[in-house]
Parts: structure tokens; sequence; C-alpha cells
């Protein structure tokens, strides 16, 4: 019997050589002053001493990925994109804390290690930490051939970040009278995913070069929008104002994420009225049909991040946020439990303008 090899197993160690030499470049521009070497080691690096400056630090931590949004992105086959997705979902949900998100590591796994594809993927993780400020410290890409097709891909990361034990944002500071801010998503995220290509593409029948004249384009690149990233707004925004609670809406929709800082002894209004939802989520609904109950259990239906914010800095976060480039609106109130249904809960009224 002839000799076998790695290769022939359908593992190429020199194609994962050149991915690195590709991602290196943009790896390099996504670095914090305490990182410490560079790529290709076993273990990324992040001098702590900082952390010396904190009274009491708490580092955060968050492990997430993308979901079936990677399949539009292989069908597109755009790949540069779906990072920001990845980096959105790990570092908004340290945000919601109050935490400063240091460095992320990701991990790429693919049916067969394409150097182009996986740089590009690791470009746009890239780009998005250095918008977060926070350092891509390591990674890994691994190749498994009869696990995944030779074009398919899936992406996950983690992340980690620290804030003062005594700036930690939560639900024990909500109190009555807040109010709550919205600020805007920039589509459907990267959640809910399965519903929509359920919706649009299996039972509808789209492709994704189709002409939505609601999308004002094709079906594909709506689709494939990128996460928008809140980190530096809400930093700002929690060291600036008196901010109470953030809660990131991300799979469970607008209410169940918000319930998620509603303590006990309150109950939030979010009123539909105050935005317009946006066209994507029309055309899912229209479509579908989907119920509005389901639609907004699935996506996040216009809202990517909500604060609670005391009453005499409502307007000034509605400002800040804005000059940071996230439109953000007053979207409902906070009460005693009972006024808005039943304490810890959120309660969505009225109809999208």
């Amino acid at each position: 019997m002839s000799g076998t090899s790695y290769a022939a197993a359908g593992v190429s160690i020199e194609a994962g050589d050149r991915a690195v030499e590709l991602m290196k470049e943009w790896v390099e521009k996504a670095r914090r002053p305490e990182v410490v070497g560079g790529i290709g080691g076993f273990a990324g690096l992040f001098d702590a001493t900082a952390l010396k400056d904190y009274r009491r630090p708490l580092l955060a931590t968050s492990a997430d990925g993308v979901g079936t949004k990677v399949a539009i992105a292989q069908a597109l086959d755009v790949h540069d994109t779906i990072g920001y997705d990845l980096v959105g979902m790990l570092v908004d949900d340290l945000v919601v804390c109050g935490a400063e998100p240091l460095f992320l590591t990701d991990y790429i796994a693919t049916g067969k290690v394409v150097p182009e594809r996986i740089a590009a993927v690791v470009k746009g993780i890239a780009q998005a930490c250095a918008e977060a400020g926070t350092a891509l410290l390591g990674g890994e890409t691994a190749e498994h051939p009869g696990l995944l097709g030779p074009d398919e891909y899936d992406v996950a990361g983690s992340t980690t970040g620290v804030v003062e034990a005594d700036q930690v944002l939560g639900a024990e500071l909500v109190r009555p009278g807040d109010v709550v801010v919205a600020m805007a998503s920039s589509g459907l995220h990267s959640n809910g995913y399965s519903l929509v290509r359920h919706v649009l593409l299996e039972r509808a029948g789209w492709a994704l070069d189709r002409e939505v004249a609601e999308l004002g384009g094709a079906l594909g690149p709506a689709l494939l929008t990128p996460t928008r990233l809140y980190t530096l707004p809400c930093l700002a925004l929690a060291r600036e104002l008196e901010v109470h609670a953030m809660s990131h809406v991300t799979g469970g929709g607008l209410a169940a994420n918000l319930e998620r800082v509603v303590p006990e002894g309150v109950s939030v209004r979010v009123d539909r009225a105050t935005w317009t939802r946006p066209a994507i989520f029309d055309v899912v609904a229209d479509v579908g049909p989907v119920a509005q109950a389901d639609l907004e259990q699935a996506l996040n239906i216009g809202v990517g991040m909500v604060a609670l914010v005391a009453p005499d800095d409502a307007d000034a976060a509605v400002r800040l946020l804005g000059s940071h480039g996230v439109d953000a609106w007053i979207a409902g109130d906070v009460a005693e439990a009972g006024v808005h249904g039943v304490g810890g809960t959120v309660t969505l009224t009225g109809s999208h303008a």
C-alpha cells in the first residue's frame, strides 16, 4: 500500500501559513499599546499593568458567533463584513455592564482553507476591532474536511474587558422615572437569520440578487449589512451621563433582552410609535407572513441597543449618541411595577410610525 499525507486527507499546512501571512497586515491595525508581541505564538500576550490604576477592577468576558448569517456571506462570496457581526456580538455584550473591551480572540473553522477568503474574514474582524478600540490578540483557523464543505466556514470568538466595580451598570440601579433611550440598528444585525432565510429564500424562493424596491436594491447586500458597533458611543455615554443599565438587543428581540436588566420592582413601556421600522423588517413580515409577536421575538425591529438613563440626562444622551454617529431617541419610560405591567417586564405599545 502506498503512503499518504495530511494534504491527501484534505488539510493543507501551506494554505494555512499563507492565510496567516495575508492576515498579518490587518491584525496589526487592531492593536492596543498593551499588546505584547505579534501573531504566530501559542498565546496572545496583553500587558495588564494598566489594571493597577483601578481601585477594584472586574474582568468581563463574552463568547459568541455569527450564526447562519455566514450562509449569506458564503452565497455572495463576500467575506470582509462578517467580522463586524462577530465583533459586535462580542464587545457590545460587555459594554452593557459598563466594561471596556480590551482584547478579542477569534476562531474560524472551514472545510478548506482558502487563504484569501480567511484573510478577508480576519480583515473584517480587525477593522471592527479597531473601530471598537479593542485589540485582536490572537485566533485560530482550523481546517475540517469532511465535517464542513470546501466553501463552508463558521466563525466564533471571545472577548475580555474591564470595569471598575463601583461603576458596573445593571438592574439594581434601575428605578421608576428612568427613561428608555433607543439606539438604531443598521438592519438585521446577526440574529434571526434562520427565520429570515426560511421566509425569503426557502419559502418565497427569492434569489439573493433579486431587486427589492422596498430595500432600494438587491436582497443579498441588504441581508449582509454589517452589525452596528455601539462600543465607544456607549462607553462615552456611561462615562459622561447617569446611565443605570444598557441592553444589547440580540437573539430574543427587544423586550426579552431589555427584561434582562429590569428589576422586579419596576415595569418598562416602549412605544413603537417613536420610530419607523426599517424596510427589511417589513419585507420579512409581509412575505412570511410573520406575525408581529413572532417578528419581535426573533429580530431587533430597528433597535440594536437600549440605555436606561436618569430622566434629567435623557435629552443629553440622545445628543451625545448623535454626536458619535448613532441615531437615538426617547422610546419609553420606567415606572413602578404594575403601571406598565408586572414587575420585571417590558411592554411594547402602539404602532410604528
